[in-house]
């Protein structure tokens, strides 16, 4: 634990308490100005003096729902969108539990204006607040390196490059790689610590001995030195896993899924609310879009591209983005001809290898095609596929037969699933990624699943699509 990081974690506590008491100060006289008693009379009668004992009562229980959400963490690497996430959530609850308590003795205090302007406003200055001193806190981390937390690589492979390669190209992660050992040397660690110090050692080399992993750790115990690493067992087979105990011998069970059981029940509800909600948003857009494209081109406004699923093959509702002699489906009399036009253009043109592809400036595309595509608002038909359970709102997405036919025999286990409209891998790159990174995302997804994640990569989903494909 850095000096730093715990004087930012313990400067937000009196932050977020002045900002809930300037929020509910704020609501009440927003209640009193005069446009808007114009508006709605004030017909409660409560001082501000009393009013404002109220609010420094119940200040510390929004501060003891923030430290139970985790809003008080001591890592200076907090992403924003989840932090939000969190305060909205947090400010919704405490403000949930005042208007009970309010219920229960109305004569306390009863102006529903002052209490939902008193939510938003608290939502907002927290926000800001919290912006700022991590803002600040990233500034002295990357330019001041204050609060940078040292750290010894030990073992070698792609994992241990990965990790140099993201922590060299991300400096606001609050890491700096002191010393990569491609093997453990417990007097080079000790001469490390003198010479430059040490705070954290990463083993990430799965191959080595649990003799070689005590000594290590004794030494991070001695030197009190935060010690991390990747057992071989969960890193070849699985992150989700569940120890348990047999006979009086701990053993590790590996859980292929936590979508068995009521966590299918729950993401099926989930998709059901999901779809339905998401098609009456979207209609006016996609109506727009069908009408559009029928003016643009002849053909069938929905196109069924025949795609993979978790149960066998079935047809992806899209928008037709392509002029309708050059699209690859039974929906097309010319589909063998259109198959070997797009089998020349993935030769010449495709920006991906592996089992992908992806055709850079493919000229089949109509011109309300292009936009659509770059939008994607190609995929909302998919919503009809969430509905009818062919598809998930989240999940990885479905790849066409002679795609999956190109698979590695781990790159299959992502079909264990249903596929989805978005994902992990979708939120993390895009078409950008390699296939092989984009099935490891789409494992990791399969193998922590929850709902809250298919819900955080829905609210980010949205920020990406703002974002401009670079292979298009």
């Amino acid at each position: 634990m850095k000096k730093s990081e715990l004087f930012f974690a313990i400067l937000l506590v009196p932050v977020d308490f002045i900002m809930i008491i300037a929020a509910s100060v704020l609501a009440f006289w927003f209640r009193f100005t005069p446009n808007i008693i114009e508006i709605k009379p004030v017909l409660f009668d409560f001082p501000f003096e009393s009013y404002l004992k109220v609010a420094i009562l119940v200040a510390p229980f929004f501060l003891l729902i923030f430290a139970l959400e985790g809003l008080y963490s001591l890592k200076s690497t907090r992403v924003f969108w989840k932090e939000f996430i969190k305060i909205v959530f947090s400010v919704t609850v405490g403000v949930t539990f005042v208007v009970l308590l309010i219920f229960l003795q109305r004569e306390w205090f009863s102006s529903r204006f002052v209490i939902l302007t008193g939510w938003l406003l608290a939502i907002i200055l927290i926000t800001i607040s919290r912006y700022v001193i991590n803002f600040i806190q990233k500034l002295l981390l990357v330019y001041k390196g204050i609060g940078v937390h040292r750290l010894v690589l030990i073992g070698e492979g792609g994992y241990c490059d990965t990790i140099c390669h993201e922590f060299k190209n991300k400096p606001d992660f609050g890491y700096r790689i002191v010393s990569k050992e491609k093997k453990i040397d417990l007097d080079s660690l000790r001469l490390l610590q003198k010479t430059k110090g040490i705070d954290e050692i990463l083993i990430c080399d799965p191959n080595l001995t649990m003799r070689d992993l005590r000594q290590v750790s004794d030494f991070c115990h001695r030197k009190r030195i935060e010690f991390k690493f990747v057992p071989a067992i969960l890193q070849s087979i699985s992150t989700n896993f569940e120890v348990k105990v047999l006979f009086d011998e701990p053993l590790i069970l590996i859980k292929n899924t936590p979508l068995e059981g009521w966590g299918k029940i729950a993401k099926r509800i989930f998709d059901i609310f999901g779809s339905i909600l998401g098609i009456i948003v979207t209609s006016p857009i996609t109506i727009f879009t069908a009408i559009a494209i029928k003016l643009d081109s002849k053909g069938p406004i929905i196109f069924k591209n025949e795609r993979v699923g978790h149960e066998g093959n079935f047809n992806v509702y899209k928008f037709r983005y392509m002029k309708m002699e050059y699209c690859t489906g039974s929906q097309n009399p010319n589909f063998k001809k259109a198959l070997e036009l797009e089998n020349e253009l993935i030769e010449k043109q495709s920006v991906r290898r592996g089992p992908l592809y992806k055709i850079k400036n493919d000229p089949r595309k109509t011109r309300v095609g292009r936009i659509i595509e770059a939008l994607s608002i190609d995929e909302l038909p998919q919503l009809w596929n969430v509905l009818k359970g062919e598809m998930s709102l989240v999940g990885p997405r479905p790849h066409q037969p002679r795609e999956v036919e190109k698979y590695e025999t781990w790159q299959k286990r992502a079909l264990s699933v249903k596929p989805g409209i978005t994902g992990l891998a979708q939120i993390s790159g895009r078409s950008d990624l390699s296939f092989s990174d984009e099935a490891r995302l789409d494992i990791y997804y399969i193998e922590n699943w929850s709902l809250w994640l298919d819900i955080q990569i829905i609210f980010k989903t949205f920020f990406v699509l703002l974002k401009k494909r670079k292979n298009l």
